[in-house]
């Protein structure tokens, strides 16, 4: 079976410098909010090309921290999408906001800039956009829409390590960025880990004290905080896998352009491919079917394992039924998750893999 991601393909240098970084930490005696995470902090800022990284327990808490920092919370808005992971709008409720649902556009799957303008209100304080797959699309104009409407742009990077757009990395454009560094990102730890990123500094030592108990100096505590520590471990053998990203990044990309030359099913359509080839990191090579279960039946039974992002939009989800959504309705989300389906683009697969699914995907048939 080809499958989604596989760990256990990974190189034994990997491994290994995992191990070792696990041992040094283990050696050090010191496992919480310590060098090891300083460290990691530094380096994957500046690998986001900003001044200020924040190490958080996951992804979901880095964009609570980031709304209470910027003291977005009880009777604001907050626009974002409904096709995306549930975390993105729980973190918006647990901050105490108001999540607003807006549609996506079809050839991406992601935020409609048109769908955002009919969802903003005076209530309106924030737009956090998913970078949803990996894609980052079209900043300038993002940029723009928040501006004129003077609220703030907050990036969900949770799938897209290393995705640029005009040579500015994912979570510089807005005033903060959240990162997830769950084990299936392209950038993963072996468990839960997140990371908040921004040029700015007041915002950063904020953060900081947000995800200590609020504390400022030992003891101290001048604000109500949370317990979102990312710890020593997890920052050292992150710091040891990002290494390997850019390979690995490139390992996606090079799959991604395979699928894109040599899937020519016409039942079987991949998301639209961006004009910049490092907008895109592939963290999901998505496209859609309106046969979909029967598809990924198909591949599962061709050996090719196939998994949907997302199935059950936010607003279907029981606690979200009466978010207000964009008034001229849901279709393109709607129809997004009836047709969606992420196929193998993990960089363990070899070009025989990559070979066998497309084989797969061109053989389907529906009556």
């Amino acid at each position: 079976m080809i499958l989604m991601n596989d760990f256990k393909a990974e190189p034994q240098a990997v491994r290994d410098a995992m191990l070792a970084a696990a041992k040094r930490v283990i050696d050090s005696g010191w496992y919480v909010l310590g060098k090891e995470l300083e460290s990691f902090e530094r380096e994957w800022a500046d690998a986001c090309g900003l001044a200020h990284g924040v190490g958080v327990a996951n992804g979901m808490d880095a964009i609570e921290i980031a709304l209470r920092a910027l003291e977005i919370g009880p009777g604001d808005e907050v626009i974002t999408t409904s096709m995306t992971a549930f975390a993105t709008v729980l973190a918006i409720s647990r901050a105490g906001a108001i999540p607003v649902l807006a549609d996506i556009e079809s050839d991406t799957g992601l935020l409609s800039r048109e769908s955002v303008r009919r969802c903003i209100s005076e209530r309106t304080k924030a737009v956090l956009l998913v970078h949803l797959y990996g894609q980052v699309r079209d900043m300038d104009a993002w940029r723009a829409l928040c501006a004129e409407h003077e609220i703030t742009l907050i990036e969900d990077c949770a799938q897209a390590h290393l995705a640029t757009w005009q040579g500015q990395v994912a979570g510089a454009f807005g005033r903060a960025g959240a990162y997830s560094f769950y084990p299936t990102k392209n950038l993963g730890a072996p468990g839960d880990a997140g990371m908040l990123v921004t040029g700015d500094e007041a915002l950063a030592k904020k953060s900081a004290r947000l995800r200590n108990y609020g504390q400022s100096v030992r003891y101290h505590h001048p604000e109500l905080g949370m317990n979102s520590r990312l710890d020593e471990i997890q920052a050292a053998m992150l710091s040891a896998r990002l290494h390997w990203l850019a390979e690995f990044t490139d390992r996606r990309r090079d799959i991604a352009d395979a699928y894109f030359s040599g899937i020519g099913n016409p039942r079987v359509r991949p998301l639209s491919r961006p004009q910049e080839k490092t907008a895109h990191v592939y963290h999901l090579f998505v496209v859609n079917c309106d046969a979909r279960d029967e598809l990924q039946a198909h591949l599962n039974a061709n050996g090719v394992q196939a998994l949907i992002h997302y199935p059950i939009p936010v607003h279907h989800q029981e606690p979200c039924v009466d978010v207000r959504l964009d008034p001229q309705g849901m279709a393109r989300t709607e129809q997004h998750a009836k047709t969606c389906l992420s196929l193998p683009c993990h960089p363990q697969m070899t070009d025989a893999d990559v070979a066998r699914v497309i084989a797969a995907v061109n053989a389907f048939k529906n009556s």
